[in-house]
């Protein structure tokens, strides 16, 4: 058998059937502190495609960074087709700051494709690009809601690749939703290079919890089966066809106060239905927050205190409402019926 070439990354030569953390150089602080962008890549004996896996773009999402170390912890690889590039940390300095942004304050995702002489985000996009999504033949990448609100897990596909929609079928997140490029995010450039990407949601901003941290894993190892890079034995089933939703919109807190919210993320509501009431603290009024759509809470707000005109409810405008919440409640179900894993057999 003939061996595959060497996988090639940022001056470095990883040898078939090895694997390596490489670090990519960003930049130096203003101290001398040299920072870099690791990534770890696991080249496969056999031919197959590469695949990507990116988190914490924005600092402060860090369930991406769980999620990456728990995957990179799969006994699955041992039998790899093709190659996996992980980057568990692309923005290092908002990571290191708790903080969604750069330094200068600037989105990295909305700095793509950036370029080698541009500012500091730019500079890491262009390296991103460059390194990880050039080398690539599809990617997923991880996000969470901001600080102070949570996300339902979710997968974003664009309206413009149908084709993507079996990647995230074949992940088994609860929703998938067709949500329009960004201009300057990572996924609208991969695309204008052929490069396919799920967007995966779940969970609040600087915070772990078990169900996302789970769907994610179990979601990319599904998708590596289906693209022929890892063997079926080990890869969690996916009971239930994820529900799929075609538009979403927020309602907003009506007035300032307290909020004491009647319902959560997983929800279905009907037109008219109480969301929650927004109170003053003289308790002198209190005002209903009622769905102005049917669909499916895929978000919330976790504040409690909120201002006039503060996004509170995410709602989702589902395909065939009739069925989404039996299936909802069956893929939780899975989810809390699944095994709980030990530090050293994570899937």
């Amino acid at each position: 058998m003939t061996l595959r070439p060497n996988f090639e990354i940022g001056g470095f030569s990883i040898p078939p059937g090895t694997r390596r953390t490489v670090d990519l150089p960003v930049s130096v602080l203003s101290d001398h502190t040299p920072v870099n962008m690791s990534a770890h890549v696991i080249h496969g004996a056999e031919e197959g495609p590469t695949l990507f896996v990116s988190a914490a773009i924005h600092g402060d999402e860090v369930i991406g960074v769980e999620i990456a170390r728990r995957l990179l912890r799969s006994r699955q690889f041992a039998r790899l087709r093709g190659t996996l590039i992980v980057v568990p940390i692309v923005n290092t300095f908002g990571f290191l700051n708790h903080s969604r942004y750069l330094p200068d304050r600037r989105d990295l995702n909305r700095c793509f494709p950036g370029s080698e002489g541009g500012s500091l985000a730019s500079r890491l996009a262009h390296l991103f690009m460059t390194e990880i999504v050039d080398r690539s033949d599809l990617g997923i990448d991880l996000h969470s809601a901001a600080i102070h609100r949570t996300n339902m897990p979710q997968i974003r596909v664009s309206p413009k690749r149908p084709e993507t929609l079996a990647y995230a079928d074949a992940f088994g997140a609860p929703v998938v939703i067709r949500s329009a490029l960004r201009e300057g995010s990572l996924r609208q450039q991969a695309q204008a290079r052929g490069v396919d990407m799920l967007l995966y949601e779940a969970g609040e901003g600087l915070r772990f919890d078990e169900q996302s941290a789970r769907v994610g894993v179990a979601g990319i190892l599904r998708v590596m089966h289906m693209l022929g890079m890892i063997p079926e034995d080990g890869v969690p089933l996916a009971e239930v066809v994820p529900v799929r939703a075609r538009d979403s919109s927020w309602e907003r807190a009506p007035a300032g106060g307290l909020l004491r919210a009647y319902k959560t993320t997983g929800e279905m509501v009907e037109p008219g239905d109480v969301l929650g009431i927004v109170a003053d603290p003289f308790g002198e009024s209190e005002i209903e927050l009622l769905a102005e759509t049917q669909g499916l809470i895929i978000g919330r707000t976790n504040l409690p205190i909120v201002n006039e005109g503060d996004a509170l409810f995410h709602i989702a405008e589902v395909i065939n409402a009739a069925t989404a919440e039996s299936r909802i409640e069956s893929l939780n179900a899975q989810l809390e019926g699944a095994a709980m894993f030990d530090e050293d057999e994570i899937i």
